[in-house]
């Protein structure tokens, strides 16, 4: 069985993190999505939420599960048997970010990173610029999932 890890903050998850997911799920037997704590960084969303978020949207994908992790991520991958790391690239600067991180991984654990194209409909797509852009009061309807919107109109009418 091939263990694949696909890490990120997701906060929140939208249609391209969903996308590369779900184009894992078709290559792999298992996607672990790995929402990564970063306790440098307070999220919109906690941890559970963006797994409940997560969680909601992939019900329909075989083989796919949440799961969370604090600390070196190659770790996770070795302590859980996964083969590889799945990435989504958006463009040329997330490879040059993401390629020396795949050095890096692999160089402690061995553990290799898989680069997953991002469909180009999804290439401009960003949780911080969703964020921002609700916020502002734009429509973000076509760039996340409807149980996403929900929850982030009512974040941030919250914050408000």
């Amino acid at each position: 069985m091939t263990r694949v890890v696909c890490p990120g903050s997701f906060d929140p998850v939208h249609l391209g993190h969903l996308d590369v997911i779900a184009r894992a799920a078709t290559q792999f037997d298992e996607v672990v999505v790995t929402v990564v704590v970063n306790p440098n960084k307070s999220g919109l969303f906690t941890i559970d939420e963006r797994v409940e978020m997560i969680d909601a949207c992939t019900t329909h994908l075989a083989g796919v599960r949440v799961d969370v992790w604090e600390g070196l991520l190659v770790d996770y991958a070795a302590q859980h048997g996964a083969t590889a790391m799945i990435k989504g690239l958006r463009n040329a600067a997330d490879f040059d970010y993401e390629v020396q991180m795949a050095q890096m991984n692999r160089r402690l654990t061995g553990v290799d990173t898989v680069f997953l194209g991002t469909d180009p409909v999804h290439s401009c797509l960003s949780s911080s610029l969703i964020k921002e852009i609700a916020r502002l009061g734009g429509d973000v309807t076509s760039m996340v999932p409807s149980v996403v919107h929900e929850r982030l109109l009512t974040r941030l009418a919250e914050r408000a």
